[in-house]
């Protein structure tokens, strides 16, 4: 349990050390890596009880790391004044920086997402956790008044929190879209284009406004869906493109102040190299620590994601609706049992589970979008937490739900292909291909004559003998109709 989510009665029953910093002493759990600062700031933001999402607590030691390589490249730790540290204290402290990167330190992040709207007091506690934790590989006293490895002047060296937190939102988001939303989509679309492939010949009515049209084959439709899943490819690698410019050099204001000339740029080459993710640093420092137009770019580009698998999803619980009374050309798999009343009723679940999550990410595409907008105010974004985890949340849900969507659904659904044909020769609409042989409104009559009678296009035409037989047949026949004729 963190400190974040202990009651009145569990924080008294645990023991607390004294910690001391620039507004006074504090009382810290006592075996917590973090100290002070964060302490402050678990007690002033009991909203949510969501701390940070751990794609970004593991990005923020990343960018810790890169900074405490470039620091020591620069002989900024080994030769400036009071801050000076030796070679085995700079190792230690980028160990520890790795660590957090690495996830071991995920629970000594106690602080709510809905805090400083900087991120200060997340930066602060991961300088603390790094600084503490680093004294610890030394074998010193990471309890001591006294740092011999120091958040503000160690850690955080050539940095602001206005810099490096949006940094590692950028690094987390860019991240997550590259390990995990871009090889979901992919599987999915594999899939998809495996379906097209066996089932081009399956033929089947197709629907316009909902009301039957002309009639084509069922590779030709989940075709359509293969591409909007590639599409969705080329938006994704998009949206990770709007991340890679770094405000990492800019510190407080975008002027570079307290940092070295280079410290951005060899920031961002690190964590190029760490990630594989062609990370750069900002073309312009004053727009990187201000706005986060990037990430609003990067989020409108899930939002479309969004949209496609919503209406994938929603299309593939339409044709699988039945199995009676509704349209049947696909079987989707039997996940569960579908209703506590009904018994043997079987739900299309995982559809509704993908509809679901991207309304979601609908709705975030909004919080993005003010934050965005409102909160990029002069020289600073003061929005920035909540937008960091709603980004990543979006990005955790697409690429999830599209992985389960495959896992769950499209990897075992089948053709119906008996039930596709045989909404074919019902169709009205078939009395299309006679268009160019008899005229529009002579075959509007036929199509309101055979929804009369109940017979066949083909039938009637038979009766009233339209066409020779021949010519009939050719017009009528189902796969050429799912082409253009010569």
């Amino acid at each position: 349990m963190n400190s974040a989510t202990m009651s009145d009665k569990d924080a008294k029953e645990i023991e607390m050390r004294t910690e001391i910093d620039s507004m006074g002493p504090v009382q810290v759990p006592k075996l917590a890596y973090y100290s002070s600062q964060t302490q402050r700031a678990v007690e002033n933001f009991p909203i949510s009880g969501t701390t940070l999402p751990v794609e970004l607590i593991r990005a923020m030691g990343l960018v810790k790391y890169a900074c405490g390589v470039a620091n020591r490249d620069l002989k900024k730790l080994s030769e400036t004044g009071k801050v000076r540290l030796n070679a085995d204290q700079i190792s230690a402290m980028l160990q520890a920086a790795d660590e957090v990167a690495a996830g071991r330190f995920d629970n000594q992040f106690p602080i709510d997402v809905y805090q400083t709207g900087s991120g200060t007091s997340s930066n602060m506690n991961c300088n603390e956790v790094i600084a503490n934790r680093a004294i610890e590989i030394m074998g010193g006293d990471r309890f001591a008044v006294e740092k011999p490895i120091h958040p503000n002047d160690h850690v955080n060296m050539g940095q602001s929190t206005n810099d490096t937190f949006p940094t590692a939102i950028h690094v987390a988001v860019g991240l997550s879209i590259k390990q995990t939303l871009i090889p979901s989509l992919e599987l999915l679309h594999r899939d998809l284009v495996a379906k097209a492939d066996q089932w081009e010949r399956v033929i089947k009515i197709g629907r316009t406004h909902l009301m039957d049209a002309t009639p084509l084959t069922l590779g030709q439709e989940f075709s359509g869906f293969a591409r909007q899943l590639e599409l969705s490819i080329v938006r994704a690698q998009r949206a990770l493109e709007s991340v890679l410019e770094l405000p990492v050099g800019g510190t407080a204001v975008g002027t570079g102040i307290n940092t070295h000339p280079e410290f951005g740029h060899r920031v961002a080459e690190v964590l190029a190299q760490k990630t594989g993710v062609p990370f750069c640093e900002a073309t312009n420092h004053f727009e990187a620590n201000a706005q986060r137009d990037g990430l609003v770019d990067c989020h409108g580009h899930l939002r479309t994601i969004a949209t496609t698998l919503f209406n994938v999803a929603n299309n593939i619980r339409w044709l699988g609706s039945g199995p009676r009374c509704g349209f049947f050309e696909v079987l989707l798999p039997d996940r569960q049992p579908g209703s506590s009343i009904m018994p043997g009723k079987v739900n299309p679940v995982m559809c509704e589970s993908m509809m679901q999550l991207t309304a979601k990410v609908l709705g975030n595409d909004q919080t993005i979008t003010v934050c965005g907008a409102s909160g990029g105010q002069f020289q600073l974004n003061i929005m920035m937490p909540v937008m960091g985890h709603t980004a990543l949340e979006s990005v955790r849900l697409l690429a999830n739900g599209a992985k389960a969507f495959y896992d769950f659904c499209t990897a075992e659904l089948q053709a119906n292909a008996d039930v596709c044909e045989s909404f074919v020769e019902k169709s009205l609409s078939m009395v299309t291909s006679l268009n160019p042989l008899i005229g529009y409104d002579k075959a509007a009559k036929i199509a309101k004559d055979a929804f009369k009678t109940g017979k066949t296009v083909r039938e009637l035409c038979e009766e009233q003998q339209v066409l020779a037989k021949d010519v009939l047949d050719k017009a009528l026949d189902p796969l050429s109709m799912t082409k253009p004729q010569a």
